[in-house]
């Protein structure tokens, strides 16, 4: 399944995180492997902050591209944020200790998962930002059933 949207500024790409939160929320097993792909400056880490808005969150969110992960426990779920740009190869995802962040509770967004080659679990959604004019275009497509009934929520 494959859904598009257009955001016009950074308000819309924060608006849409809220959606993507407020729609995990509602779903059994709340997690979900995202990965978020584009360009840098497309607006991957905006919509994190959307997200973690929609999950109350109200501290700095920041990209983790020194760090690779960024970690936000929260008291409703926790939230793990990726930036794999970074990595020379595969095997230093590996090394993070990954297992314990992809337990199906949790939301991993990842950002350059092909930088991880096949240490990445499978996304269960992938939503690629493009610039476009003065905002984003937003090209999503599920990846497990998981995601088709994320993508349902999101956009019916």
């Amino acid at each position: 399944m494959q859904r598009e949207k257009f955001f016009p500024d950074e308000i819309a790409t924060v608006a849409f995180g809220r959606e993507l939160a407020l729609v995990l929320k509602q779903a059994p097993n709340s997690g979900a492997i995202i990965y978020l792909t584009g360009e840098l400056g497309a607006g991957k880490t905006t919509l994190c902050r959307g997200l973690l808005r929609g999950f109350n969150y109200e501290g700095a969110v920041k990209s983790p591209t020194y760090t690779l992960v960024e970690p936000y426990e929260l008291p409703a779920v926790n939230v793990y944020h990726f930036d794999l740009y970074r990595l020379s190869v595969p095997e230093e995802f590996e090394y993070l200790g990954i297992d314990d962040y992809f337990a199906i509770e949790n939301i991993c967004l990842i950002e350059w998962a092909s930088r991880g080659g096949i240490f990445v679990p499978k996304a269960d959604l992938e939503i690629e930002l493009t610039a476009v004019a003065d905002g984003r275009q937003s090209f999503c497509v599920s990846g497990s059933e998981k995601g088709r009934d994320i993508l349902k929520r999101l956009f019916d």
